[in-house]
């Protein structure tokens, strides 16, 4: 592979030490500062064109992070999207230049100048209120992953705006505490629009949080990781193909080569893999483990002990780091897949502080199933044989009713399966791995299928998902440039 110009650049201007392989997000204004391959296919659209190339409880100490004092870090400090309200927020979508970290620069496309975007923040029950403005010369609409919404709140891509329109979202949050994100969903410039900079989390709160930030000392870290690739200019370029956009220098939080001045103490990690398409397989480099207590879908029923975690496009993880015990040490957060060097705590002097024993809610085991359906994920554009076609209803679940799916993939793996709405369970996974890991037990919105796997899940749709709307969501795959060839579907709840 060649090597990338702008690391070159950056390295003769002493910013970073760049010295592995994948890119990702940028940071600017609004962020808060703390010390503390892809295949080569060519690049086809929908139907097989061309396609262009073109934060109740309180988050971190400090709205944001808060480090332990030292310093210690030698890498580019750890940038933490400023913590915002969903109600009454104006969201605009639009071309920024934002700073990777160490004084570089970097043209991105953002949510309100700021990369990754706000983190939102907001509990059970509230209600959100929010007006998003295109300012991209493509059309845009923000889908909101992972919420319980009406489909007129869910940003289907028919609802997409064009050049200077608006879209008004309002909704109440439904879901229980988790970590969901928030992102374009285009059909055809997904993969694009993302890979450009466009993305932020949206942490849920309600009183099972409450009590395990508590017990934690209540320090978190919101993680979005994700890779990119820049030109000669230092901004972020672009290309579609078929086997997924993939960069060669890692981001967290738009920062490049990141470090963090920790307390001796336990931090909740809020991990969301952000990249188009690439897998990573996280670990600690002082073989410490992780203690795991959630993902996509909210709280695990029981706290678990894993030395190392496998995420794909659109999972979360919820962890707890211990760094008690590391005065004066420098803890790695580490990519095995790649052998990148993502995050690295530095642990200041000090008294431990934090725990990791919490208590986890219990949670309700779907049963029962009333039928079945299977959906082959095959080749990169296609599901049980078909494209996806914007007005076209694929099937109609009845609400209420527990499903067991059935997905499979014999080719052009892997396939992260996204199920808008109503989260899941999984039940089984044969072929492939043969397992269900720790980190997908409870309740999960997106599941990773290798090649040559066959996973069940058990799903139950909200019989009041909202107040209006068809009651049309999208399943489909979230390798974003497979979802832009068509490897999506619209189902119906009725």
């Amino acid at each position: 592979m060649a090597e990338d110009p702008r690391l070159r650049r950056l390295d003769r201007r002493g910013f970073v030490r760049i010295a592995s392989t994948s890119a990702g997000f940028a940071a600017v204004g609004g962020l808060t500062w703390l010390s503390g391959c892809a295949r080569d296919d060519s690049l086809v659209g929908p139907d097989g064109e061309p396609l262009g190339a073109r934060g109740g409880v309180p988050g971190p100490p400090g709205d944001g992070g808060g480090g332990g004092g030292g310093g210690g870090t030698t890498r580019n400090p750890l940038k933490i999207p400023a913590t915002r309200s969903p109600s009454n927020l104006a969201l605009d979508a639009a071309p920024a230049s934002v700073d990777l970290g160490g004084g570089a620069s970097s043209q991105v496309w953002a949510y309100n100048g700021q990369f990754p975007g706000p983190t939102l923040q907001a509990r059970t029950g509230d209600d959100v209120s929010i007006t998003l403005t295109n300012g991209l010369a493509d059309e845009t609409i923000t889908h909101w992953h992972g919420m319980i919404v009406d489909d007129l709140n869910d940003g289907h891509p028919r609802f997409a705006i064009p050049n200077g329109g608006r879209r008004d979202y309002a909704f109440e949050v439904r879901d229980r505490a988790r970590l969901n994100w928030y992102h374009p969903h285009p059909h055809g410039r997904t993969g694009e629009q993302v890979a450009m900079g466009l993305a932020g989390a949206f942490i849920i709160r309600d009183s099972d949080d409450d009590a395990v930030m508590s017990a934690i000392g209540g320090r978190e870290l919101p993680l979005i990781i994700r890779d990119a690739r820049f030109d000669k200019n230092d901004d972020i370029q672009y290309q579609a193909k078929r086997g997924g956009y993939e960069g060669n220098t890692p981001l967290v939080n738009g920062t490049i080569e990141a470090g963090f001045d920790a307390d001796p103490a336990v931090y909740r990690l809020r991990i969301l893999n952000g990249s188009n398409a690439r897998i990573y397989r996280l670990a600690l480099d002082n073989g410490d483990a992780f203690t795991l207590i959630g993902n996509d879908g909210g709280f695990l029923s029981g706290a678990v002990t894993v030395s190392e975690l496998t995420i794909s496009p659109a999972e979360r993880l919820d962890v707890l780091v211990d760094l008690r015990g590391q005065q004066g040490n420098k803890v790695m957060l580490r990519d095995l897949n790649a052998g990148w060097d993502l995050l690295e705590f530095a642990v200041a002097e000090g008294t431990d502080a934090g725990s990791t024993s919490v208590t986890l809610p219990t949670l309700e085991t779907l049963a029962g199933p009333a039928r079945t359906r299977e959906f082959s994920f095959d080749g990169m554009s296609r599901i049980n044989g078909r494209q996806f076609e914007m007005d076209r209803i694929d099937f109609e679940v009845p609400a209420g009713d527990v499903e067991r799916w059935i997905f499979t993939t014999n080719g052009n793996a892997p396939h992260p399966v996204h199920v808008h709405l109503d989260p899941f369970q999984i039940q089984s996974r044969t072929g492939g791995r043969g397992q269900v890991f720790p980190w997908e037990a409870g309740w999960k919105d997106t599941v990773l299928l290798e090649d040559g796997e066959t996973v069940e899940i058990l799903v139950r749709f909200s019989a009041d998902p909202g107040t209006s709307g068809d009651g049309i969501y999208l399943m489909h795959c979230h390798k974003l440039e497979h979802e832009d060839m068509g490897m999506m579907l619209n189902f119906r709840i009725v």
